[in-house]
């Protein structure tokens, strides 16, 4: 029981990032008076009708971990009022709106993370871990001290930090330091970094700082957008060679609770400084942020292959068949469940190594 009690959870957030996508889609048709026939929660065989509100009926489904919106005449024009029938903005509108709903939702838990946390000072360096028997610690260097100078120099960043340590190697070093509201100054040797520690053995990071609402949300805009160039710039980085199939592979729903029990016990430790919770919002921050974005890859069957078939209809004012985009989804929805299963199987077979 104790095993299965962070899988409920667990379900429970995933299902609501899934839901929250397929919300997105039921009212932009809505709003668009494009009537939807079912909102499911889960995939079928169908469990039980919920509920029926105006034309659409709400069901629960037996295969969890999913939901879908079945729109009139999702794939049929001949159907009035519905949405294949509708104009190519109205359907663009439609199918952005669930990856659109995702990455709301990012946007708005990190802002609640960042307005608990605050936000890194990016011209100012903090030592946020000290090596043992270390340059540092035999300096009096502690974790929480802020770095002012560097032999008279002002400390702005990290960078310029390693350079002046780097570029003093074997010589003496006096580094200014804050702590507490003090200024303290202390003289130390940078060595030649041993494995896994650096020059004076520290590890560096930002100070947080207090932040209104409104600037929370600029720095979770700021925190999609890096996260989505991450995701964008993989697949060239693999190629290159810059990051490791192990650590590029799409991971299934086993991979995901794996990483999930780990950030749970992170925010389950004694001495962890963080307020409870905020790892694991940050992991379905990050989720929902990878639902969004993938469901906009130009694949057959998702969003974004759709929309990639409505573009010509408003590039060169020709729609393709529906015939033709009715075969290519299908192949490309068979081709993607196999891809599932594949990445699922891998979670077990090649578990992954959580650092």
């Amino acid at each position: 029981m104790d095993s299965l009690f962070p899988l409920v959870p667990f379900i429970i957030a995933l299902a609501a990032l899934i839901i929250v996508h397929e919300v997105g889609h039921f009212f932009a048709a809505k709003l668009c008076k494009i009537k939807v026939q079912e909102f499911g929660i889960g995939f079928p065989p169908r469990l039980a009708r919920l509920f029926k509100w105006g034309e659409t009926e709400f069901t629960l489904n037996w295969i969890p971990l999913g939901g879908f919106v079945r729109p009139a005449g999702e794939n049929d024009p001949r159907v009035a009022g519905g949405l294949a029938a509708a104009s190519p903005w109205v359907r663009l509108f439609v199918l952005f709106s669930g990856p659109a709903m995702n990455l709301l939702a990012a946007l708005l838990i990190y802002a609640f993370i960042f307005l608990q946390l605050g936000k890194p000072d990016l011209n100012r360096v903090e030592i946020m871990d000290v090596s043992a028997n270390s340059p540092a610690q035999t300096a009096g260097l502690e974790a929480g001290d802020i770095v002012l100078t560097v032999d008279g120099e002002e400390i702005n960043s990290s960078e310029e930090l390693r350079s002046l340590i780097y570029a003093n190697l074997g010589k003496t070093i006096e580094i200014t330091y804050e702590r507490a509201g003090q200024t303290y100054t202390t003289s130390l040797v940078p060595r030649d970094p041993p494995p896994a520690e650096g020059a004076i053995g520290i590890a560096m990071g930002n100070p947080l700082v207090a932040i209104n609402p409104f600037e929370a949300v600029v720095a979770s805009g700021q925190a999609i957008y890096e996260q989505a160039g991450a995701l964008i710039s993989l697949p060239g980085r693999m190629i290159r060679g810059e990051v490791g199939a192990d650590e590029g592979r799409l991971v299934g729903y086993k991979g995901m609770y794996d990483i999930y029990t780990e950030v749970r016990e992170a925010d389950a430790a004694p001495d962890s400084s963080l307020p409870p919770g905020i790892n694991t919002l940050s992991f379905f921050a990050s989720i929902s942020v990878s639902l969004g974005l993938l469901n906009l890859l130009p694949v057959p069957a998702l969003d974004g292959g759709r929309i990639l078939f409505t573009l010509p209809e408003i590039l060169i004012r020709k729609r393709i068949p529906q015939v033709y985009e009715n075969v290519v989804n299908a192949v490309g929805l068979a081709l993607l469940l196999l891809l599932i299963v594949y990445i699922n199987l891998q979670d077990f077979l090649n578990p992954i190594v959580i650092p």
